[in-house]
């Protein structure tokens, strides 16, 4: 199963570091028959893009909780057999048990630069959008507005040196 993970530049460090990494609350993204469910159409790969969005958000409240951290949103993307369904969480929520090794990881998605200053304002709002207040709606939209860029797992040393 492809499974997003939400992340922060420095849990990319540790994972290349160590060579592994264990998924805060083992919280992971995926295409589950519950978020398959909820669109009325999209294809797979039009589903685990929305499960991929839904991992990005995650990361946003990982960079709220810690002011250090760069303002990039990261979503790491792994292939497992190790995650079950959470129908108690969001349509996509699935749970890793386990680490994840560097050698599970199909690709890393990291915003550029120009997103900072909106990554940072939606990381410092995004429980009052979550709540519906429509000024937050608008500020974390900001940041949904930029895209991730695709990083493969044997380039994320040259990545990271870059940073």
């Amino acid at each position: 199963m492809r499974v997003y993970l939400p992340a922060t530049i420095d849990m990319l460090r540790k994972l290349v570091s160590d060579g592994k990494l264990q998924p805060i609350g083992g919280t992971g993204f995926a295409l589950t028959p519950a978020l398959r469910e909820s669109y009325v159409s999209g294809d797979t790969e039009e589903l685990e893009y929305a499960a991929l969005l839904d991992a990005a958000r995650a990361s946003l409240r990982l960079l709220g909780a810690d002011e250090k951290e760069r303002p990039r949103r990261v979503v790491i993307s792994v292939d497992t057999e190790h995650a079950t369904v959470r129908p108690d969480l969001d349509a996509a929520a699935v749970k890793v048990s386990g680490p994840i090794l560097l050698d599970d990881i199909a690709a890393v998605h990291v915003d550029a630069e120009e997103a900072e200053d909106a990554v940072r304002a939606a990381a410092e709002i995004i429980d009052a959008a979550d709540l519906g207040d429509l000024d937050a709606e608008f500020t974390l939209g900001e940041a949904e507005d930029h895209e991730l860029a695709w990083y493969a797992p044997q380039e994320l040393p040259f990545l990271l040196e870059l940073l």
